[in-house]
C-alpha cells in the first residue's frame, strides 16, 4: 500500500462578499515533493474573471494524470520487452458530458501518443498496440475510474 498526500489551499480576499459567489477560485495545489501549482476552477465552468485560466484546473489535471500514468507504464513495458523509446508526446484530450447517471463527468479520455523509436523498422502496429494494452491494464489511474480511456 502506498499513501499519497496533496494540500489544497485557497482563501478568501478581504473584498470578496464571498456568500455573492463573486470570489476568486484561484488555489494553490502543494505536493508532498516539493512542488505548488497554482490551480483555478476551468474557465468553462466558472465564469471570467473568477476563473484564472493560466491555472491548472481539475479537469486538465484528471486528463494529465490518465496520460502521464499510461506513458509511464508505457515506457515500463516498452523497456521490459527490449525496445527502446527515444520521446514519447501525447495530446491526450477529455470529454465532460452527462454519464449514464444523467450527472456531469469526464466521460472520455483520448490519448494520442506519439512515440520516437531508436530502432523504428523493428516495432510493428501490433507490438505498439500491446504495449498500450500492457499499460492501459496496469495503469493505476485508470484502473479507478469509470472514464473510457482510448490510445489513437
Amino acid at each position: 500500500m502506498s499513501i499519497y498526500q496533496a494540500t489544497i489551499f485557497w482563501q478568501r480576499q478581504s473584498e470578496e462578499v464571498f456568500i455573492d459567489a463573486k470570489y476568486s477560485r484561484a488555489h494553490k495545489w502543494s505536493f508532498d515533493g516539493g512542488a505548488t501549482i497554482d490551480a483555478s476552477s476551468s474557465p468553462s465552468v466558472v465564469p471570467l474573471p473568477f476563473s484564472k485560466p493560466d491555472n491548472i484546473d481539475p479537469e486538465e489535471a484528471f486528463v494529465a494524470s490518465l496520460s502521464s500514468c499510461h506513458m509511464l507504464f508505457f515506457l515500463h513495458f516498452a523497456a521490459k520487452s527490449g525496445y527502446i523509446v527515444e520521446s514519447y508526446e501525447d495530446s491526450a484530450t477529455g470529454i465532460m458530458s452527462n454519464n449514464a447517471h444523467g450527472k456531469m463527468a469526464m466521460t472520455e479520455v483520448i490519448l494520442k501518443p506519439r512515440i520516437k523509436w531508436q530502432q523504428p523498422e523493428s516495432i510493428d502496429k501490433q507490438t505498439v498496440d500491446n504495449l498500450h494494452h500492457q499499460a492501459h491494464e496496469a495503469c493505476f489511474i485508470a484502473n479507478s475510474v469509470y472514464t473510457e480511456i482510448k490510445v489513437e
